[in-house]
């Protein structure tokens, strides 16, 4: 049998040659799972590192970093809590929790309006997210009522645009 003891709180920021936890138990046992767990630990921990350091670029301001639902398979869990470790936010979970409308989408439904109409008709209580490729489809999630936005490939000056665009009537973020 195995003890393990944690010496740090999830999230908690560790430095250099800090013991961050002991675990005890017959040699065998602890050799066998060592490069695992390290290597479980150290991506976790490497995760909500660089969440932490962006989040803190951003610290003043109302824009929140929201990860991917494009995870390792079988991490995904994993990887979205070393996120909220971090300071950033979980964007999805899966598919069932929003509607992301895409260019495929929009494309079979005729138009930006059509697929966010045809969203809110088959699910009213679903959040209606859509991506947008330039400012005119921005218009268009916009005036068709879309929850969130997402910016695909914007450069900074196509941002403070969208930014000044949306003015609070949905939420925007960016993927580049």
């Amino acid at each position: 049998m195995c003890a393990l003891t944690w010496h740090v709180d999830d999230g908690d920021a560790i430095h250099a040659n800090q013991t961050v936890f002991e675990l005890n138990g017959p040699a065998r046992v602890l050799l066998t799972g060592e490069r695992t767990a390290l290597n479980f630990v150290q991506t976790l921990s490497g995760v909500a590192s660089e969440v932490r350091r962006y989040v803190a670029l951003l610290a003043g301001t109302q824009t929140q970093l929201l990860d991917t639902r494009k995870t390792l398979p079988g991490l995904r869990t994993a990887l979205k809590y070393a996120v909220l470790c971090g300071g950033g936010a979980n964007h999805r979970l899966g598919l069932t929790d929003a509607f992301l409308i895409k260019e495929n989408h929009i494309i079979a439904s005729g138009s930006v309006r059509q697929a966010v109409e045809k969203a809110f008709w088959l699910h009213p209580d679903v959040p209606v997210e859509v991506e947008v490729e330039n400012l005119d489809e921005l218009d268009d999630a916009l005036k068709a009522g879309a929850d969130i936005i997402m910016l695909d490939n914007f450069n900074t000056d196509q941002m403070r645009e969208a930014v000044k665009r949306v003015n609070g009537q949905a939420r925007a973020g960016s993927v580049r």
